[in-house]
């Protein structure tokens, strides 16, 4: 029992040593034989993480590509709604992106489409030049490029090594010999095992913002803003009986007060009577 619950904390602690300076832990052998002391382990891993650290620097300077998120937003007047909206769907079908929203919206002096585009990043580029074509100016044309290389790696070297760990979590389940033991094992194996769903759903996020870029599109129609007499008309109408309901609403609301003001008027009125009377 003891000797595994010193596996799992043993296998813990070098995952967590490992994680925090980045390292790239290799096969261990953790028979009971070779687990002479914790102090000893923990120089181990520590100087596994100090190459694991090294060579992850390496590989970074030499041979993987760069990670980016490219997102843009551009702003534009256009004389014909209809052709500006197809001209996009069609240049998204071309290179095989797709739209993930679409408003539009009227005012007195305009009518704006929004559109959010998600297109593969290396067809960026070109997509906006195709949907640009013809655009006499820009009211706002902006292009953020974020760089995550480092996040992707830290994210992605975090996932192997807690793979890793899960394998070793495998192995001493398969050394456990009482239900007690086993439980143990499985407990932390399935806390390991959140963890990893967590980061691997990290990850496939920020794979999917490199490889697929946003582009917000806001396009607008100006509209003349005249007001034909037999509008002002229909206009006029609409707002006095809107004005007429608001007063009756408002009678309505202080009929206690005008019951108090026509009692009080009609005693006035009759103390007056019997006052000339006399």
């Amino acid at each position: 029992m003891k000797y595994i619950l010193k596996l799992v904390i043993i296998c813990s602690l070098l995952f967590s040593c490992g994680n925090n300076q980045n390292e790239n832990l290799g096969s261990a052998n953790l028979e009971s034989d070779e687990i002479n002391s914790f102090v000893s382990l923990k120089g181990l891993s520590k100087q596994r993480a100090s190459e694991g650290s090294v060579n992850n620097g390496r590989t970074t300077d030499q041979g993987l590509s760069k990670k980016l998120i490219k997102n843009g937003y551009v702003a534009f007047e256009t004389y014909d709604l209809a052709k500006t909206k197809e001209t996009i769907n069609d240049n998204v079908k071309t290179y095989k992106g797709y739209i993930s929203s679409d408003n539009e919206h009227k005012s007195d002096d305009r009518i704006s489409s929004t559109i959010n585009v998600r297109i593969p990043s290396e067809s960026f580029d070109v997509f906006l030049s195709e949907i640009s074509k013809g655009i006499e100016r820009f009211d706002n044309k902006n292009i953020n490029i974020r760089d995550v290389t480092e996040q992707f790696l830290d994210i992605e070297s975090r996932l192997k090594n807690k793979k890793k760990l899960e394998n070793k979590y495998l192995e001493i389940l398969q050394k456990a010999k009482t239900v007690r033991e086993i439980l143990d094992v499985e407990r932390e194996l399935g806390k390991l095992r959140q963890d990893i769903e967590s980061t691997e759903g990290r990850l496939k996020y920020l794979s999917n913002q490199v490889s697929f870029s946003t582009l917000n599109i806001t396009f607008y129609k100006l509209e003349a803003n005249q007001t034909s007499f037999g509008r002002k008309i229909k206009e006029g109408f609409k707002n006095g009986f809107n004005n007429l309901k608001s007063f009756f609403i408002g009678v309505i609301n202080i009929w206690p007060f005008i019951i108090i003001g026509f009692m009080v008027f009609y005693l006035f009125r009759k103390w007056r009577r019997k006052r000339k009377n006399k």
